[in-house]
């Protein structure tokens, strides 16, 4: 199935037509049913669901979207119009939260619609993340994950429940209780599919639909990441480090842990958002030629910049990126930097510099998490599209100074919301005995010695100074400019 991702009405807008994913949902569940047997379609138990985070769908009583789904990547602003209370505004100055918080107001699309389109905002009955869209669809309920609740809406991640009245979250993301979905933990009933969607599916109608997780949430489970000393990278367009804990802790302040795909556990993360986003950046700004030769010999760009990896040595030549594409809520004034180029660089030695850069920027989410949960991270496991290179494998692992575990599918979001689905049907008695039953690893790479010193001095010399170097240079740049939003 193809589509378009998104389409921009205007410079910096990310949205699609909410129908787009129900008519994939449904092509691929039928594509599955009508290659298998009657007897397999009988045997079918349960459906799941995982689904991307923080893409909006305001709907009408009938679960009518009155809008395009405003998604993720999506770049507007609203105007910060809220009122905090005078104690919270002067603890949140204290702690320097005062311009995240602003920040977090002016990135949630409810905050843009309520002042760009009242009327929608009045009409909506439900304001729904993708997930809660589909099951409405999949069960006719108003009904969600709350492990599926990551984006801007008053959602207090460490009780796992919509926020009280008096939260900062209620404040700054000003959404009536009764326009929020009720929310069931991963593993519950959500409910059943409908006559028309079981017909539709080919598949019984009554069938249960259990609740899972947010993507990052199902992957971090279908790697089998579930102790604190296990870390889950994800190599998607954002990249992201986390762990699963029974304790909630925050690896950055004041940024919340997400509720993980486990009943009554968390998933502590650092996230880069512009993660491996940055390879197809670099494919479509400076891979011209690898892109007209894959097409030539039928593979993709990304195969063939793997030789880049492979023939570039650890370090780059000392070329060195931070991968601040876009910035994050504690650092909103960062932009990305290349430093140390000379004579002998090429773009393989950029590429490879990327990639770097991007685990640089991993590896200090680690020692975040490390410090956070006084924890330590003993062996990681990758999956999202750049692990299926074993180059990228490789270059993480030696940065690390870790073993990385690769499952036999980089999809895992999908095969950690089937975990959810068994587990809460009855088929495994615990997530452990799914996980032993049904995880299991390609292969496993072990660092490089050689390599795990030369990045440890460029982390601890270069790499770790960029930003604190930089962030005067930063402000000046935000003063002087507006960067548009892209």
């Amino acid at each position: 199935m193809i589509y378009e991702p998104y389409f921009s009405k205007k410079p910096g807008w990310a949205e699609q037509d909410a129908q787009i994913y129900w008519n994939a949902l449904v092509k691929a569940v039928r594509k599955i049913t009508e290659s298998i047997n009657l007897e397999d379609i009988r045997s079918i138990q349960a459906v799941t669901l995982t689904t991307q985070r923080a893409t909006l769908v305001v709907v009408d009583e009938f679960g009518r979207p009155l809008r395009d789904a405003i998604i993720w990547l999506d770049q507007r602003k609203a105007k910060f119009d809220v009122r905090i209370p005078i104690l919270k505004r002067i603890a949140y100055k204290l702690v320097g939260m005062d311009e995240a918080a602003r920040m977090a107001q002016s990135e949630a699309k409810v905050n843009w619609i309520r002042q760009n389109e009242p009327q929608i905002f009045e009409r909506a009955h439900k304001f729904l993340f993708l997930s809660g869209y589909l099951i409405h669809k999949l069960t006719g309920k108003f009904v969600d994950s709350n492990a599926s609740q990551v984006g801007y809406l008053p959602f207090d991640h460490k009780k796992g429940k919509w926020a009280d009245a008096n939260d900062i979250k209620s404040i700054i993301f000003p959404i009536p209780r009764e326009k929020l979905v009720d929310l069931v933990k991963p593993s519950q009933l959500l409910g059943t599919l409908k006559d028309d969607v079981a017909k539709l599916f080919h598949i019984s109608s009554g069938t249960p639909l259990i609740a899972a997780a947010s993507d990052k949430s199902c992957e971090t489970l279908g790697v089998g990441a579930i102790a604190e000393d296990f870390a889950s990278l994800s190599f998607g367009t954002t990249a992201t480090v986390q762990v699963t804990s029974g304790r909630y802790y925050e690896p950055i302040k004041y940024m919340p842990s997400y509720v993980a795909a486990i009943p009554g556990y968390y998933n502590p993360e650092v996230e880069i958002f512009r993660g491996f986003w940055m390879v197809k950046w670099f494919k479509e700004e400076f891979g011209l030629k690898e892109v007209q030769k894959a097409i030539e010999r039928g593979v993709s760009a990304e195969e063939l910049m793997d030789d880049f990896l492979k023939d570039v040595p650890a370090g780059s030549l000392g070329l060195t990126v931070q991968p601040y594409w876009t910035p994050g809520l504690k650092m909103p004034e960062a932009k990305g930097a290349i430093i140390g180029f000379a004579s002998m660089h090429t773009r393989a030695h950029v590429y490879k510099a990327i990639v770097e850069g991007l685990g640089y920027a991993l590896f200090d989410g680690k020692n975040r998490i490390e410090k956070a949960g006084k924890v330590k991270i003993k062996r990681l496991a990758v999956s999202g599209g750049g692990a299926r290179s074993d180059q990228v494998c490789q270059v993480i692992s030696d940065i690390f100074n870790l073993p990385v575990y690769r499952g036999e599918t980089h999809e895992s979001s999908g095969l950690g919301a089937a975990i959810d689905a068994f587990v809460g049907i009855g088929v495994h008695s615990s997530f452990q005995d799914a996980i032993k039953k049904m995880v299991r690893y390609s292969r496993i790479f072990k660092p490089n010695e050689k390599n795990v010193e030369i990045y440890s001095q460029i982390f601890n010399k270069i790499y770790k100074h960029m930003y604190p170097r930089l962030k005067p240079l930063y402000r000046k740049m935000k003063n002087q400019m507006e960067y548009p939003h892209k």
